[in-house]
């Protein structure tokens, strides 16, 4: 089943509510004996997650179980390890699987013991989910309280989750189908400080702007880029072309991932904050490109630090295992 993209949780009876974990989809099986692990688009996993395959020697044959995997690092997930694990090298697989592994966070029950349980009501999938899923296996925790969901929404982000999930109660297993299933993602906010500029035609258009973030030891990090639309350009164009600073050779940007060439790229003196709107950090990057808000002159580029994007945990945060130990319960 897919999640359509919506604004807001959906209100009212009939929906059930669940944490969006951020890592990969996919459907675990014991195919009376054969085990696999799949992602949506038919690719074996288990192979780069062998650490999961006790778990499917744990499921009755004939049975599959939809879910996440997804890798928790002193309670935040970290997408950044999922994706080191993708790798050919059989000897790095077992080396990370041993060193970073992977948990296997469950949500829903498709087949059991032959029986084809995906076409029962999601609310009786879930409660034999909880009755009959074996020990060891980590079941994603549900409410169907909105207030109780709302509370996720706003506190799951320092726990490395991308949203919350709403599905409808009453209906069987939708493969592929977006009905009945909604996604709700709170957009962020972060002041960074205007590093650079890449040039769509030198030196009168820009492209993009460049954004930077102040390290610890005070040396400024590129975090991402913002899109410069043509309907704003005159006004950032503005504020922005007389920063340009030719002489310095500092460059932010990563190599172009579309293979379409490099734009040129410019320094820009460290002078201009501007607050963007982004989705989600990967590493020490926007993992996509943010929208620029506005222009913040109020605010002093050197309290652009980390801190933005990555603030200090508090006592009442929300961790990885904390919601997982909440799954059973929930059951």
């Amino acid at each position: 089943m897919e999640a359509e993209l919506v604004k807001e949780l959906p209100s009212g009876d009939g929906w059930q509510y669940e944490p969006k974990w951020d890592g990969f989809r996919g459907v675990l099986e014991n195919d009376g004996g054969d085990l696999a692990l799949w992602s949506r688009n038919e690719r074996p996993l288990l192979r780069y997650f062998p650490e999961l395959r006790p778990l499917g020697e744990l499921l009755p044959p004939h049975t599959a179980l939809d879910g996440e995997i997804v890798i928790e690092r002193e309670g935040h997930l970290d997408f950044d390890a999922m994706q080191m694990r993708l790798h050919p090298a059989e000897s790095r697989v077992r080396r990370l699987s041993a060193e970073i592994p992977a948990q296997y966070v469950v949500f829903d029950l498709l087949l059991l013991d032959g029986e084809k349980v995906w076409r029962r009501p999601l609310e009786e999938r879930r409660a034999e989910l909880a009755e009959r899923a074996p020990e060891g296996f980590r079941l994603s925790p549900f409410t169907r309280d909105l207030s109780a969901a709302a509370d996720w929404l706003e506190r799951i982000e320092t726990a490395g989750l991308d949203g919350v999930v709403a599905k409808r109660l009453g209906l069987p297993y939708l493969a592929g189908s977006r009905e009945g299933v909604v996604k709700v993602k709170r957009h962020k906010t972060a002041d960074c400080v205007v590093a650079g500029v890449r040039w769509k035609a030198k030196p009168t258009t820009i492209a993009t702007l460049l954004l930077g973030l102040y390290a610890d030891d005070g040396h400024l990090d590129y975090v991402g880029s913002a899109a410069v639309g043509a309907r704003r350009h005159a006004e950032i164009a503005e504020r922005v072309l007389p920063l340009v600073d030719e002489a310095e050779e500092r460059r932010f940007s990563e190599p172009n991932r579309w293979g379409t060439g490099e734009l040129e790229e410019s320094a820009v003196r460290p002078e201009l904050v501007c607050e963007v709107r982004y989705d989600k950090l990967e590493a020490h990057r926007f993992r996509h490109g943010t929208r620029l808000l506005r222009f913040r002159p109020d605010k002093d580029p050197k309290q652009c630090t980390w801190r933005e994007v990555r603030p200090p945990l508090r006592p009442d945060d929300l961790t990885v295992p904390q919601l997982l130990s909440a799954g059973r319960a929930a059951g």
